[in-house]
């Protein structure tokens, strides 16, 4: 019944819960209500429009998860460390480090593991990994004080750059404050502040910037750039192609903040589960090997 009331209160719903068990919605329904019937409380708020868990539900779901991820692994350790990779992982990325750099990974391990499946979640957001049931995921920038594991497998810059021709119209600004002067892009996609963070002998300064073009992603505020409109701050790896085909070029280098490392965060427990530790080896090595990320 635990697995029942995981799939209805991540679900948010009894039909979409019997999906993904492959229960019908009347057996779903009578698992939950025996549930709470045997704990004596009530774990889910009901209304037409969603299913939520209550607060007791909301524990409830948090030690489900625990036990029945300790139960998967137990599972897998007692079919051998070298059992093949099965099952289904959830993976997290920021939206273009996940198109550019883990999906390439993800169809390689699929590949290689037929029993094996997996679904993403890029958003240029923090996701929870326990809290949204996710496996493992991709973090830029230092990494807070966490339960979770880490592994180290990269580092990028975040730059100011622009087109060639925008440059040789307009010129190049020599100090931050120059910026002033000249049309900036910028994007809401992204955890970074809209204030542009520059370092001097080790002394930060912001500039708070106008921007002639907010966009809502980073693939927009690339295009823009590389159109010649104007000046954006964006992390090295989202435009090494760019980059390499001179469509861009970074300015202030002098100016540069400290390098942000890159981190694959995993929430494994004591046990080691077979399925997420093929994918963070495969991962891993695919990653340091990439020299827009070393």
């Amino acid at each position: 019944m635990m697995k029942v009331f995981v799939a209805v209160a991540e679900e948010e719903g009894f039909s979409a819960a019997s999906r993904r068990l492959n229960m019908s919605p009347p057996a779903v329904t009578r698992a939950i209500a025996a549930l709470e019937a045997e704990l004596n409380v009530k774990l889910l708020n009901r209304t037409t429009r969603f299913v939520r868990a209550t607060d007791a539900g909301v524990r409830y779901l948090e030690d489900c998860r625990k036990i029945l991820e300790q139960i998967a692994l137990a599972d897998e350790a007692a079919q051998g460390i070298n059992s093949e990779p099965i099952g289904h992982l959830c993976v997290t990325a920021p939206v273009m480090f996940g198109r550019m750099y883990v999906m390439p990974s993800i169809i390689e391990y699929l590949n290689v593991y037929p029993k094996a499946t997996v679904q993403t979640v890029f958003l240029d957001r923090l996701v929870s990994l326990l809290e949204e049931g996710i496996d493992l995921g991709i973090r830029i920038g230092e990494l807070p004080d966490s339960s979770m594991r880490a592994i180290r497998v990269g580092s990028v810059r975040q730059v100011v750059c622009a087109s060639p021709e925008y440059l040789n119209r307009n010129g190049l600004p020599q100090t931050p404050d120059a910026l002033e002067s000249f049309q900036l892009i910028s994007s809401n996609a992204g955890s970074f502040s809209h204030d542009w963070l520059f370092y001097k002998n080790n002394v930060a300064s912001t500039i708070k910037i106008k921007s002639r073009l907010t966009v809502s992603n980073n693939e927009s505020a690339i295009e823009a750039a590389v159109r010649g409109f104007g000046v954006v701050r964006l992390l090295s790896y989202q435009i090494a192609p760019q980059l390499k085909s001179n469509q861009l070029k970074i300015i202030l280098e002098d100016y540069e903040r400290p390098i942000l490392p890159v981190h694959i965060v995993h929430r494994e427990g004591r046990l080691s589960s077979t399925k997420i530790r093929a994918f963070i080896d495969l991962l891993a090595s695919n990653l340091r090997k990439d020299p827009n990320l070393n």
